[in-house]
Order: C-alpha cells, then structure tokens, then sequence
C-alpha cells in the first residue's frame, strides 16, 4: 500500500522569524499517519535542516540546476542540495515551465540529476484552462511525462508525481474528487505502459488549492496517494489538517 505524501511548496515566502515559527509548530503537531515534507527556497535550506533534523519530517528544494557543476552563476546543483540533506526535489513546476520556459526534456534531465544524487525528485505535470476547455488533459500530462519516463527509466519506481492543473494552483478553483482521480488514472496508466510494478508503487500527488476543507475527498480517490501543497504549507495547522485528512 502506497503510504500517503504531504508535501509543502512554500514558493518565493518565507523570513528566517516566520520559518522558525512554522517549523516549530510542524514539530509539535505529533504524528499525522503520513509522510511529511516541505521544499523551501534554498537560502533557508541550512535553517530547516538544523530545525528538522531528527523529526519526522522531510524537507527539500524547490529547484535544480541540469549542469552537475561549472560557469552557471546562481545555479544550484543537486550535489549541492544534497549536502544539506534534502530528500525532495521539485522539477517542472507549471512557474518555471512558464515565467522561465522550461521543457519537458530539460525537466526530465533535472529529475535524473536528482535521482544521481539519490534524492527523490517530484515531477510536476499539469494543463491550462484552454488545453483542459479543448480536451487535451490527458494529452498533455502524457506528452510532459515521457521524457522522464525515457531518462528515469531504470529507477522509475523512485520518483513522485504531481498532478497539478495550472488553472487550480493559487485561484481557489480545485478540481472536484472525480476530475483528479480520472487524470491520476492516465498518469498511473503511462507509467504502467513502462513498468506495471513501479506505476502500483508511484505516489502520484494532487496539487491545485487542496486544503483542509476539501483534502479528505481529493485524498479518498484511489490514485491520489497524497498533495503538493502551496499557500496552506505556509500555516501549520492548516498543513497538519491536511496531512490528517490523508
């Protein structure tokens, strides 16, 4: 049985007081039945490692670099993410396909880079508006995922996938129960096309607005093994509400 993620994405927020408090109130929330997680900005990386270290809780980056090393001035390497012990790596967020064009191939290439340095990274997909309005939902989130699938093949089985509709991320609007668990379908269904027992172990999380009052249904889906959470990482009890719903 897939054991449910709840992974924070606190995006370009966050101050060295606010971090503090939050983390702390992650530590005290106790146990919640899942594995947590937050990806940060990489300047507080050293602050949330020295603040989780020995919890239960995972933490990561937001971002990495596809050069290993070299002249590429304000790139962060996987290598350099690892010396602060993350555990995840998001690659291919819809932002930084976006506001900073990244492809489907240069996102594969970053997932292998994270997995190089045996972290786990998890790879976004998602449709706009207009693609979801012209029927092309499912061709899309296909088309995103196959160069990773091709460059991550013989450690499938190590990744997570987020499903996240860019038209529900940060606009109150959330996919109902049904609409993300017919796309998480399709996703465990092209990861089955290259390993049937990877794609039954794959967590593949939800992202788009989930929050505590609508995480117990999104999570009750059988494909949906956990959520890629935005603004409501950013409050504790929100992010622990949500983490108990799963």
């Amino acid at each position: 049985m897939r054991k449910k993620l709840i992974a924070g994405n606190w995006k370009m927020n966050g101050s060295l007081a606010a971090n503090a408090t939050l983390l702390d109130n992650l530590r005290a929330g106790g146990a919640v039945g899942c594995e947590l997680a937050v990806c940060v900005p990489a300047v507080y990386l050293s602050q949330t490692q020295s603040a989780l270290t020995g919890s239960s809780i995972a933490w990561g980056a937001q971002d990495v670099s596809e050069h290993e090393s070299g002249a590429y001035t304000g790139e962060i390497s996987a290598t350099m993410l690892k010396d602060f012990a993350c555990g995840y790596v998001i690659v291919g967020h819809s932002e930084r396909r976006s506001y900073h064009r990244e492809s489907d191939e240069l996102v594969a290439i970053k997932a292998a880079q994270v997995l190089k340095s045996n972290m786990t990274p998890i790879v976004c997909v998602g449709e706009t508006l207009s693609e979801r309005e012209q029927g092309h939902t499912d061709a899309v989130v296909i088309r995103q995922l196959q160069p990773v699938l091709a460059a991550v093949s013989s450690r499938l089985s190590e990744i997570v996938v987020a499903y996240e509709p860019v038209w529900a991320i940060g606009t109150g609007k959330t996919a109902t129960p049904d609409m993300a668990q017919q796309v998480h379908a399709v996703i465990r269904a092209a990861l089955a096309s290259v390993d049937v027992h990877a794609a039954n172990t794959i967590r593949i999380l939800y992202g788009g607005s989930m929050k505590p009052d609508n995480a117990k249904e999104l999570l009750a889906m059988s494909d949906i093994d956990g959520g890629l959470i935005g603004g409501a990482s950013l409050k504790a009890a929100d992010f622990l509400a949500i983490a108990s719903a799963a």
